[in-house]
């Protein structure tokens, strides 16, 4: 099976840009990435939303047909909602939620921000997640905004991915290296 990623990100990225560019124009960015987000939480929470947006099995009259029940059911309209039935029309309902990640994307670039995701043993508190922004925009020199999860399986400590570059301080990590070495010395 190919990988189809590149071609997929290359589609997002081109959709991405041209609802930025409209949003821009129209000064509704904010409101635009809201509607995004409560379209993602949509195929997020149904799973089939989720098979209609990535089954190529679906017409394209029958992805556009749904998506405009849904869109109207859900109170989308304006940009986002035009927007979504150009995709679903397109056939392109497969690469939405890559879209929608180009677009934040896109936004934090404009703003001079970037997202660092941050996976942790345990939630953070308030003042640990401003402690943590606070250093990460020392090593930027950007605004930095947070998205974490939370992965038990790390054990402790934590993993932070800005871009290409990541931290691994895992105790999960650090005991599979201490693992591996015993293994070569015995």
């Amino acid at each position: 099976m190919a990988d189809n990623s590149h071609h997929i990100s290359g589609v997002a990225e081109r959709y991405a840009s041209s609802l930025y560019e409209l949003a821009s124009e129209a000064k509704q960015v904010d409101a635009v990435a809201k509607d995004l987000n409560r379209f993602q939480a949509m195929i997020d929470s149904s799973d089939d939303l989720r098979r209609l947006v990535e089954s190529p099995v679906f017409s394209a009259d029958d992805q556009s047909r749904a998506i405009v029940a849904l869109i109207g059911k859900a109170g989308i309209a304006g940009l986002v909602g035009n927007f979504l039935k150009v995709v679903a029309r397109n056939r392109r309902l497969f690469a939405l939620p890559a879209i929608i990640r180009s677009y934040h994307d896109t936004v934090a670039r404009e703003r001079g921000e970037v997202s660092a995701e941050v996976k942790t043993a345990h939630a953070l508190s308030a003042a640990q997640e401003k402690e943590l922004m606070a250093a990460l925009s020392g090593v930027t020199g950007k605004t930095v905004t947070l998205n974490v999860t939370v992965d038990e399986s790390l054990l402790g400590g934590l993993i932070v991915k800005i871009g290409s570059r990541q931290v691994d301080t895992s105790l999960r990590t650090k005991l599979s290296t201490l693992k591996h070495a015993l293994k070569e010395v015995g």
